[in-house]
């Protein structure tokens, strides 16, 4: 069976099925080829059942402090398969409403496994898609106008070291415990590692992160990553860095053992699981690359600001052509992409404007050039910094550690960037995202008259502060 399509997108996760709604706004007939679930990775196994738990953990935290309140509660405990229970109705809601809008785009889903054909009896050109199916049955030809490649990734694992699903574990893992673990030892200190010692620690678990590089968070601002280091610390989270982690693991009866390399010494680490979390790789095998002249770079799909690739009729977005793998950022690329093909007036994304998010707590969000990368880049720098410990409303909810650090050109008078660690950053960093698409000037920020008592007061100080004329500070 053969049927054509304006657009076949391989891959039914965030981009993929934004992309798909964006196109059939366009007018285009469209179909997604998804072997697993509509939504993806960010929806099944990464940004909302990991932020389903950290919520709880945060919830559990509070509840075991709340006489710090003045509320009295006694014998406080957590029930991780409730826990468990919520995280799943949250994803399965989110799940039925992304089928819901496949069905009103009336977007064709075919559940198998797509590969892109070279030049065949269906079209001159490499594009024709082959769904394949697990249960044998005769395989379907889609022929498309246009391609669109939003496979995603998987986490990544390190030689000599076998994920078993039980000792030695990825984030897919992780999310399915039934029980949580009385030790955890996280193997990478990046955004994903430093969400899961937050989280673990929050639940009580004895967390140990053993980090390669001599600082956790490498692409957070440093005075961030320290102090993210410093609070996960006194929630008992220890930090070993510089610690280059030898590949055999001892696994005996509930525990692993690992070696790793610390100041040129050998040290043994053990808990109950090992958590690697070492960043991600591209789903790109297997799914006819080599049957097209896309050109492939350390694992990637290269393409255009437009999310184009070699072969002009096939465009890529997401975790696949690499760079910043967020799901934000896929689903933008999906619009884009597909605008493109539909000869719209679109606009490139200027990936230095996208805002980052870190859900552990602290929060911590960022958008824009660190102050290395400033200065790396020839800038002469203003700064100013601001203590949430002086914000009223930071002290009323209970949460007053972090800071907001805004960074300014010193001859334009140009924000370069704005970093947070703090209670609710990752919602306030959008204000942040408005002055840096808008090339507002620290000046300019602080003539918004923020609420009185509010948290977002903080970014109003921080922008005074670069000229030393913050009010409460």
């Amino acid at each position: 069976m053969a049927k054509d399509y304006d657009l076949v997108i391989l891959g039914g996760g965030t981009g993929g099925y934004v992309a798909a709604i964006r196109a059939v706004q366009l007018g285009m007939q469209v179909a997604i080829v998804e072997k697993d679930k509509l939504g993806g990775t960010c929806l099944h196994r990464g940004c909302i059942p990991s932020k389903a738990l950290l919520r709880s953990a945060e919830v559990f935290r509070q509840t075991k402090e709340a006489s710090d309140y003045g509320v009295e509660t006694k014998n406080t405990t957590l029930n991780f398969s409730k826990v468990q229970k919520r995280k799943n109705e949250i994803v399965g809601k989110l799940h039925q409403g992304v089928l819901s809008l496949m069905k009103k785009g009336k977007i064709d889903i075919y559940e198998g496994y797509g590969r892109i054909l070279g030049p065949s009896i269906f079209s001159p050109m490499p594009g024709t898609i082959s769904v394949e199916y697990e249960n044998g049955e005769e395989n379907t030809m889609l022929i498309p106008k246009n391609v669109l490649i939003a496979t995603g990734s998987r986490p990544k694992s390190l030689p000599g070291l076998e994920i078993d699903g039980s000792y030695v574990i990825t984030s897919d893992e992780a999310l399915e415990m039934d029980t949580l673990p009385s030790s955890m030892l996280i193997i990478g200190a990046g955004v994903i590692g430093i969400e899961w010692a937050s989280m673990l620690a929050d639940f009580g678990v004895e967390v140990t992160v053993l980090e390669y590089l001599d600082h956790i968070l490498p692409t957070e601002d440093e005075s961030i990553a320290k102090e993210v280091e410093k609070l996960l610390r006194k929630k008992g989270v220890t930090f070993i860095k510089g610690a280059k982690v030898l590949a055999e693991t001892i696994r005996t009866e509930g525990h692993v053992t690992i070696d790793a390399e610390v100041n040129e010494e050998i040290h043994s680490f053990t808990a109950e699981k090992l958590l690697v979390s070492v960043g991600r790789d591209a789903n790109t095998a297997n799914i006819g690359i080599e049957n097209t002249d896309i050109v492939m770079e350390k694992g990637y799909i290269q393409a255009n600001k437009y999310c184009q690739t070699k072969e002009s009729h096939i465009y890529a977005i997401g975790d696949v052509i690499g760079g910043m793998q967020l799901a934000h950022v896929a689903s933008r690329e999906g619009m884009i992409a597909v605008e493109h093909m539909a000869s719209e007036t679109t606009y490139p994304i200027e990936y230095h404007n996208v805002p980052t998010c870190i859900y552990s707590n602290p929060e911590v969000a960022s958008i824009g050039f660190t102050e290395k990368e400033a200065l790396e880049k020839g800038f002469e720098l203003k700064i100013g910094k601001f203590p949430f410990q002086a914000i009223g409303k930071a002290l009323v909810y209970g949460e007053s550690e972090g800071f907001v650090k805004i960074i300014i050109d010193k001859n334009s008078d140009d924000l370069l960037g704005v970093h947070m660690v703090g209670p609710h950053v990752t919602e306030l960093i959008s204000e942040a995202g408005i002055a840096k698409i808008l090339d507002a000037t620290a000046w300019e920020i602080a003539q918004l008259i923020h609420p009185h008592p509010s948290l977002s007061e903080v970014i109003g100080e921080a922008a005074l502060a670069v000229e030393g004329l913050q009010i409460h500070g």
